[in-house]
């Protein structure tokens, strides 16, 4: 059971990523869901290690995958995370299980947080039509012409779906992405119980 201090405890979060996911992105955002209670578990389109980098130009760290996404169920998350940095999400937009890894949380109505380019996932699967979302800049006219709304500011909410433009926005994009898994996750256990 949840409590104040690990609001998201008992859940279960995928972090979607492949080499060039900008470092930060992932590990604060990760930091902040394991601090909540919950497990994390980083998902990739391939096995062994992602390389992370810093400002899309300097290789920062590397990650072990938990799963590829031929092997993880998204029926086994509470939520899916997907972080940013520019080489990343267009590496997994290429690839088909991935986006639908991706479509299958929004089939579920499970919670998804996305920052600065992440988003991009979202106009591959078609998942921003109607919803308004806000992303790192160079990406308003992908989401415009996908028919979602951008709008400009720190964390946007929309319906389950937490999203934020760049790094700066970390604090905000954490603490918002806290919240709502949460709340998704004590919604589901009363419907359950």
């Amino acid at each position: 059971m949840a409590n104040a201090q690990q609001p998201m405890r008992g859940q279960r979060v995928a972090f979607l990523a492949t080499d060039g996911v900008e470092d930060i992105e992932y590990a604060r955002s990760r930091a902040a869901a394991e601090q909540a209670g919950a497990e994390a578990q980083l998902i990739s389109i391939r096995s062994g290690e992602i390389q992370s980098m810093d400002h899309d130009i300097t290789p920062a760290n590397r990650y072990p995958v938990d799963r590829t996404v031929d092997q993880a169920n998204p029926a086994d998350y509470d939520a899916l995370v997907l972080p940013g940095g520019t080489v990343n999400p267009d590496r997994l937009r290429m690839n088909p299980a991935a986006m639908d890894f991706v479509r299958a949380f929004f089939r579920q109505a499970k919670p998804v947080a996305a920052i600065c380019h992440g988003p991009w996932s979202l106009v591959e699967t078609g998942l921003v039509e109607g919803r308004t979302v806000t992303s790192y800049p160079s990406l308003r006219t992908d989401i415009v012409n996908a028919g979602g709304n951008w709008v400009d500011q720190q964390v946007q909410v929309d319906n389950g779906l937490v999203t934020s433009r760049r790094p700066g926005d970390l604090p905000a994009f954490c603490e918002r992405m806290v919240e709502e898994f949460a709340e998704r996750g004590r919604a589901r256990q009363k419907v359950t119980a």
